[in-house]
């Protein structure tokens, strides 16, 4: 792993496959750091022939840290966000797109096929849309459009999200993450125990740092609807989604599909708000048919 200078600030990033193949660009959900993208995944998408590169988005991992723009006060921006009302953040998902178009040129990539995850996937939306010489296809995985028309997270979900964890030590923080990752991921598919632990223990061994993860879910509330915007998109998209998505649920896709110009929806039966291993084949299909079908020029 290496670090680079991009918009201001530095990000820690990885990359697999060779440089002068298409670059595929993975951008991260809220507050994931960039081993959430299985190590196995990036290096089977490389062989498939892609120049695959895997970042810490600013405030999580081992990419600079933004305490100095203070901490969000997440119950009084979740209230704004509730009744309509702005919302203040220290910054925007518009910073964050810069961040990647950021990278992409430190890298000397002049376009990739971009790929987000959750929050990543908001981030990929915009980067398509403002920057669309840089997008050779997009794929949004698990992710919305932002419009408030669409139903949002379970009741419970939004109250774990935000809930501390009752210990501190490591051991708590492990059962905590572990407890979370079993409310949201794929009923359909659930992970082994040792898999799971290791999945959360791995993130807490790189880095922890709960401040980014609130000024990342105040960014996205700030952000609003990316709905008009995603008009502009003029890159082949490909919408995948967990049909039991307790996070963001289903009709979310549809949404996002209806505002994307050359949009493609697959839903999974019994995926969550996850990638489990069982599923990472289909899912590396899915978007390997997608990339080359946009290298060949088609929709």
């Amino acid at each position: 792993m290496a670090r680079i200078r991009s918009n201001g600030i530095e990000l820690e990033y990885e990359t697999f496959g060779r440089a002068g193949d298409p670059a595929l660009l993975l951008i991260m959900g809220l507050g994931g750091q960039l081993v959430l993208w299985p190590d196995s995944f990036c290096e089977n998408l490389a062989r498939a022939g892609h120049h695959v590169i895997r970042y810490d988005n600013r405030d999580v991992g081992l990419s600079s840290k933004m305490d100095h723009l203070g901490k969000p006060n997440l119950v009084r921006s979740s209230l704004a966000y509730r009744l309509g009302l702005p919302v203040r953040a220290p910054y925007s998902l518009d910073d964050m797109t810069l961040d990647a178009v950021g990278l992409l040129d430190a890298l000397g990539v002049e376009s990739a096929h971009v790929v987000g995850m959750s929050m990543g996937g908001m981030i990929a939306q915009l980067l398509a849309a403002r920057h669309a010489p840089r997008v050779r296809s997009l794929t949004s995985i698990m992710s919305s459009s932002g419009s408030r028309r669409v139903p949002g997270p379970k009741l419970a979900v939004q109250l774990r999200l935000v809930r501390r964890p009752q210990r501190l030590d490591r051991e708590g923080l492990i059962a905590h993450g572990m407890q979370t990752w079993r409310m949201i991921g794929s009923p359909g598919f659930p992970e082994d125990e040792p898999v799971l632990r290791d999945k959360v223990a791995r993130q807490l061994e790189r880095n922890i740092h709960p401040q980014g993860f609130v000024r990342q879910m105040t960014a996205i509330m700030a952000s609003g609807s990316r709905a008009p915007l995603l008009r502009r998109v003029t890159a082949p998209a490909l919408i995948i989604h967990g049909k039991e998505d307790p996070l963001v649920p289903v009709p979310a896709a549809h949404d996002l599909a209806r505002h994307l110009p050359h949009a493609r929806v697959e839903i999974i039966d019994g995926m969550g708000h996850d990638l489990p291993r069982a599923l990472l084949p289909r899912i590396e299909r899915s978007i390997l048919r997608h990339v080359e079908a946009a290298e060949r020029g088609g929709r």
